[in-house]
């Protein structure tokens, strides 16, 4: 057998075997090598590579000292086939182009580069199955770790096997959930059988003992400790009184075979340690230019560190390190210059960038506007974490200080941008050390606002946001004014603050003991020089500063500000007071629909719904009906559709949501993807599309799983599990967000709790409860949204349970918000919510206007749940026929949609009713799963499978391989059935009508 000699690995070789036996099957495979330094995930690599006959191999590694240039891991996987980029959709093709700098072109989106390498992947391994290994993942570059993540979690039906070593400790949280395999240490006696295959002679039994213990299972130390010892070190049996790690005893083992190389040697072996990409050709070069030549790396090869073949591979990372670590710190900077020197500055500017920076030892302007040029050519090709390390370097290499500041700020926002939040807190710190200009420390406390809003929570970073809108009203009103606009956002996200997590000026640190954060020491910990903690916060009335962070020169932080217009905002700011701070804002030069948006957002809730929700309908419809460009569709269209819910206007909400959905994927902004997905999945649950909802909380899943923040799915998820009625999914969500919530301190995400509560109890017929609940939701109106959705639960709730004036209370609010509104949504639900309160006649002809103004509304949740209760409401008056034409449709819409537990309220009154219930078709057969619902969907709409792929982030192969699931279920055999087999889309456009048959006829076309 191949490989034979991996002692003590049966059960892990018998696992990749499996492995490889089900990619020759046809199907693909993946697992996850996890281990100690040395522990032998890379023999085991080999071992797959070995016995994958039949099978092609791709190989990549990821290098310690090149973690920070993007898409390095990747380049390495899928250079044997670039020669088949042009079998690619173009989208895709120009994706990964430009990614690898093959081309220009705008930064590719992060998922489409992820879907491109797996469609290059799937090709090449269409004509013979791919096997594909990765080693040292810990150090491969954040978007190669997260594209090979992202693969790992789609591979299905490519006939490829995908084989990851990480090392123990360094697991990175994409990874997580894959299949792994650990990978342990040998027992003794395999110790002992290795020790002796490497030892020339008879070792002394005793000697061995002490070795195989101080080895502890390592193979790789097995290996490598004794080589270099001599006979008498042997006889010792080599104890050492210091108590380095294991990986430091092999690397120090490693250090002594390097330096008893000869000095030429030495200097190839840190060439090669510098220049990790294994080019022969500039290995040679860049020795030529020191004088070495190229033939002294052969005693290296001939001691089994390196091989210098077609490119140039160590035997074992730590060899790398040990032969870097050996040269003094000049020589290092020798070599760098000699391989910046040897790189062309035309095909790779940025390596040699690199280098340059590498090599110097002092600041110099010239290598830090290299790097800045590098930067900017790392961010266009979506390296956003190059971009990063590209302008962390040249801050440190800025002779200037004021230069150094602006080049620091730009490499903090670079790592906001790519996610590295902690690390983008770090150079925001060290960037307010330098000279900053007043706009720059405007810019730097919006940064800090917009960081702690992504890692913290929206009521963290409201003081921040507004601390620093207040700063740029004199300096760049047009920011400004976008900065209220995202902390407007930011406060109706957070709603009130929870007891107890007050932030500061809400009257004292939290629990009289941390400070701002909700409880937590702010970010940037100790400045330089004794500094007071950067994140220490105070009230921004009273003259004193919302974010006072002292610097160690006293020059003071881009936090600092002043009251904003008197309002006292800092962290205790509620809705109100952020609201009066954008209305007192100066207006820009010409004022447009996002002015308008902003202040009639405001002023509904400063000076009252009726007065601002007009404004704010002129302004969604400017933005319905005009051009709306990429940079302003990410800024404003947030606020814009969460409005359009606030105001009942339905056709804006699901027309933005969905545009501000296609933005986002198509500039690949994570930071606003999963909230646009958020906010289209509710207009879709609106709409009664149960099923799209769920498949966009699942690409939301996605999403969370790249970028490791999962509470935007989770979010979704309660949005749309009450509507199903199945409990335990929602208690189990609920569960989840209620401890997230503890933590962030955000009191709208607790009355979105209570609305899932309400909505599910109100299905279950259990009005007690749900009336409990919807009281809780509802208590806070000025945060709208799931506020006013409390409100309508709670009307029912009340009604039902024998609370008529409470109901009737809360009918008269959703009264005067359609008054203001005047949308068949709006004044659908009012009437809806008046029958309920109301009696003969005037019951009766208001649950008839509820109908015709919902269907033609388009909202068949509401509409469907409209006709169940005026079912329920007829049969208890006696009208038996009439209940039971209303209670059919209302089981009908109710089960098609899939929300259950309102579909069998329905049916147990229609067999009160004495009606014979026949089963609905979408009982029959088993379900289809949200992921294939979607691509049946799709399908139908006759999306071809790549074209079905690119959108959903799953290869052709795995399209078509769901597909064939969705025919079997229901019992069909081709696409072309699909169209009259599945449901109509719900969301379809409606025809225009008047009357309640019409616009129910409409809305289910």
């Amino acid at each position: 057998m191949a490989n034979a000699g991996l002692r003590g690995r049966r059960a892990e070789c018998e696992t990749l075997d499996r492995l490889v036996a089900t990619v020759q099957g046809g199907r693909s495979s993946v697992q996850i090598l996890r281990g100690e330094a040395g522990i032998g995930k890379s023999a085991l690599l080999e071992y797959v590579r070995e016995r994958a006959t039949g099978c092609r191999t791709a190989r990549a590694a990821g290098v310690e000292s090149e973690m920070e240039l993007a898409f390095g891991g990747l380049h390495q996987l899928c250079a044997p086939f670039l020669d088949r980029l042009g079998r690619l959709p173009q989208p895709q093709r120009e994706a990964l182009a430009t990614a690898f700098g093959l081309s220009e072109g705008t930064p590719p989106d992060r998922f489409l580069v992820g879907l491109a390498v797996l469609s290059l992947l799937a090709d090449a391994a269409a004509k013979e199955p791919l096997i594909c290994l990765v080693d040292d993942a810990q150090w491969l570059d954040t978007v190669s770790a997260q594209t090979v993540a992202f693969i790992a979690r789609r591979l299905l039906a490519e006939r490829i096997g995908l084989v990851i070593a990480v090392r123990e400790g360094h697991l990175e949280p994409e990874l997580a959930g894959l299949p792994q395999l650990g990978v342990g240490r040998l027992s003794d006696g395999d110790a002992r059988a290795l020790l002796d295959s490497v030892t020339p002679g008879r070792l002394d039994e005793r000697v061995r003992d002490r070795i195989v213990a101080e080895t502890q299972g390592n193979p790789l130390a097995l290996l490598e400790l004794p080589k270099g010892l001599t006979p008498a070190e042997l006889a010792g049996g080599f104890g050492r009184p210091d108590a380095r790690p294991l990986a430091g005893h092999i690397e120090q083992s490693f250090v002594r075979r390097v330096r008893a190389l000869p000095a030429a040697t030495q200097q190839v072996l840190l060439i090669a340690a510098a220049e990790p990409v294994g080019d022969v050709t500039l290995l040679a070069r860049a020795a030529e230019l020191l004088g070495i030549d190229a033939s002294a790396g052969a005693p290296a090869e001939a001691a089994g560190l390196i091989t210098i073949g077609t490119r140039v591979r160590f035997r074992h990372p730590l060899v790398r390190s040990a032969a870097y670590r050996v040269a003094a710190p000049q020589e290092r900077q020798r070599v760098h210059r000699a391989l910046a020197d040897a790189t062309d500055p035309a095909s790779d500017p940025d390596r040699r960038a690199w280098h340059l920076a590498n090599a110097a030892s002092a600041p110099d302007e010239t290598v830090a506007a290299e790097l800045e040029r590098s930067a900017g050519r790392a961010q266009a090709r979506g390296g956003v974490a190059a971009a990063a390390a590209f302008l962390e370097r040249a801050a440190e290499l800025t002779p200037d200080p004021a230069g150094r500041g602006t080049r620091g700020l730009a490499a903090a926002r670079a790592k906001y941008q790519a996610g590295a939040y902690d690390v983008a807190r770090g150079l925001l710190d060290a960037a307010e050390l330098s000279p900053l200009d007043e706009h720059q420390l405007a810019e730097a406390g919006l940064l800090r606002g917009q960081i702690t809003f992504a890692s913290t929570s929206a009521g963290a970073a409201l003081p921040l946001l507004l601390a620093a809108a207040g700063r740029l009203e004199p300096l760049d009103p047009a920011l400004a004014r976008q900065t209220y606009r995202d902390a407007l956002y930011a406060a109706l996200t957070a709603g009130r603050l929870a007891t107890g997590a007050q932030m500061a000026g809400g009257g004292g640190p939290a629990h009289g003991a941390q400070v701002a954060y909700g409880g937590h020491r702010a970010p940037g910990a100790q400045m330089a020089g004794g500094a007071q903690p950067a994140g220490d916060a105070r009230v921004a009335g009273g003259g004193q500063a919302a974010y006072d962070t002292q610097a160690a020169d006293g020059v003071r932080s881009a936090g600092n500000a002043e009251t904003v217009h008197g309002a006292r905002v800092a962290g205790g700011a509620q809705v109100a007071d952020v609201a009066r701070a954008a209305l007192a804002a100066p207006p820009g030069p010409r004022p447009g629909r996002g002015d308008l948006l902003l202040a009639g957002t405001a002023t509904a809730i400063t000076e009252g719904y009726a007065t601002g929700a007009p404004m704010v309908l002129r302004a969604l419809d400017a933005f319905r009906t005009g051009e709306i460009s990429r940079e302003e569709g990410l800024g404003w269209l947030p606020l814009a559709c969460r409005m359009a819910h606030d105001v009942w206007d339905f056709d804006g909400y699901a027309a933005l949501s969905n545009r501000l959905v296609e933005l986002a994927r198509e500039t690949g902004a994570l930071s606003v993807l999963p909230s646009a997905l958020l906010l289209l999945l509710s207009a879709r649950v609106l709409a009664g599309d149960l099923a799209g909802a769920g498949a966009l909380v699942a690409e939301a899943a996605t999403i969370g799983e790249v970028t490791g923040s999962r509470f935007m799915a989770q979010y979704g998820a309660l949005v749309l599990e009450p509507w199903k009625g199945d409990e335990a999914a929602t208690r189990e969500v609920i569960e989840t967000i209620t401890g997230d919530v503890a933590l962030r301190g955000e009191g709208k995400v607790a009355s979105a709790t209570e609305w899932a509560r309400a909505v599910l109890h109100n299905g279950h017929g259990r009005y007690e409860e749900a009336y409990e609940a919807a009281e809780r939701g509802a208590e806070h109106p000025l945060e709208l949204g799931l506020s006013t959705w409390s409100t309508i639960e709670l009307v029912e709730a009340a009604a039902r349970s024998g609370r008529p004036g409470r109901a009737a209370e809360a009918a008269r609010r959703l009264d005067e918000m359609a008054s203001a509104s005047g949308t068949d949504w709006a004044r659908g639900t009012s009437a809806n919510a008046r029958a309920q309160v109301s009696e003969g006649p005037a019951a009766d002809a208001l649950y008839r206007e509820a109908i015709e103004r919902l269907g033609r509304a388009g909202v068949r949740t509401a509409l469907a749940r409209a006709r169940l209760l005026y079912g329920e409401w007829l049969r208890r008056e006696g009208r038996r026929v009439d209940a039971r034409e209303q209670l059919g449709l209302a089981y009908e819409l109710l089960g098609a949609m899939g929300a259950d537990a309102f579909a069998e309220r329905a049916r147990r009154e229609l067999q009160a009713t004495g009606e014979t219930i026949r089963r609905r078709p979408a009982e029959a057969g088993p379900a289809l799963t949200a992921q294939e619902a979607q691509i049946a969907r799709l399908a139908a709409e006759g999306l071809t499978n790549p074209e079905i792929g690119a959108q959903l982030y799953i290869s052709p192969n795995t399209v078509e391989w769901h597909l064939r699931k969705v025919f079997t279920k229901l019992g069909i055999t081709s696409r072309k059935q699909l169209r009259t087999t599945l449901p109509a889309h719900p969301t379809a456009p409606r025809a225009p009508g008047g009357d309640a048959a019409a616009g129910e006829a409409a809305a289910t076309a």
